[in-house]
């Protein structure tokens, strides 16, 4: 399988699409991002990175942080984490109060905001400083020095984080929260305003195609079951409501950023990051969907 020449043919194929969609506004220092960048990299289990247009440049990373941080604690707290926080597909936008309140303060699923808020308030009980402890996280399966914060990012998700804020003292009434609220938050916006590049992302989900083992850490990050079940949670969870057309579209395990990224896995093969800001009204990037969509059909296999 020559993977330079497929994602070559797919990056072609998508740009003369003039597919258009609307960067993130919400947080204010996205909407800066120059929307016309598109990147793709694929990884393979033997470590060799494919490329092709933007693929290197850094992008924040956003909710596909939200993988990285639910591996860290999976194994930790195992059978507990998951009475604190439940494995369904919420079909409700990814920063609902609503359905938080509906279900008595237990978050649907880890990648919507309130159950990515409970696994940052496991991590802070974990960790005395838990930011530093996911930065070195994702460089040692990265295989690099490559994780940064943008600070600028940062500081205006913090300005704006009232609906994460409120989700945070729903899940404290709830006795679903064991820590400082403030605390909790800067940890999950420091998450959140993690930069990397294409060919990193890629590398730093390449465990979850290789049955938990990483071949940048040369170590296993998970076990094998483990890592099933995070690809499974990607598969249902990853795009929060629309999940589903996405595994009818693509049938690949993956997560999804406002960033306009994609991570997603073909388990047992490589490792595929995809990133370009322009979003959908689901909050997806509308190039990155459309990119992984082609990529399966002409590979001509799924995870299914």
């Amino acid at each position: 399988m020559d993977y330079q020449e497929l994602i070559e043919e797919v990056y072609h194929e998508v740009n003369k699409l003039e597919l258009k969609g609307k960067v993130a506004d919400y947080i204010p220092e996205l909407a800066k991002v120059n929307p016309d960048q598109f990147g793709i990299a694929l990884v393979d289990l033997e470590g060799k990175v494919y490329g092709v247009g933007d693929y290197k440049t850094p992008f924040s990373i956003q909710s596909i942080s939200k993988v990285h941080t639910l591996t860290m604690v999976f194994h930790v707290f195992n059978s507990k984490l998951w009475t604190r926080v439940n494995v369904e597909p919420s079909g409700n936008p990814f920063n609902s109060i609503a359905q938080l309140e509906f279900e008595k303060g237990i978050p649907r699923n880890p990648f919507i905001n309130a159950g990515a808020l409970v696994i940052a308030d496991a991590l802070t009980s974990k960790f005395e400083d838990p930011k530093t402890q996911i930065i070195n996280f994702i460089n040692d399966i990265s295989g690099d020095k490559c994780v940064s914060i943008n600070e600028e990012v940062r500081i205006s998700e913090l300005k704006h984080s009232e609906r994460n804020i409120a989700m945070a003292y729903f899940l404290k009434a709830y006795d679903n929260f064991d820590n400082d609220v403030q605390e909790v938050l800067e940890t999950y916006v420091s998450q959140c305003a993690i930069e990397m590049s294409c060919v990193d992302l890629a590398k730093s989900f390449s465990f979850l195609a290789n049955d938990g083992y990483s071949i940048f850490a040369k170590r296993n990050i998970v076990t094998e079951s483990n890592a099933r079940r995070i690809n499974a949670l990607m598969l249902t969870c990853g795009f929060y409501d629309e999940s589903g057309e996405f595994a009818y579209r693509v049938g690949l395990p993956g997560k999804s950023g406002v960033g306009g990224g994609v991570g997603a896995v073909m388990p047992h093969k490589f490792s595929v990051a995809v990133w370009s800001p322009e979003l959908n009204e689901k909050g997806n990037s509308v190039k990155s969907i459309k990119a992984l969509e082609l990529l399966t059909d002409k590979l001509k296999f799924s995870l299914f």
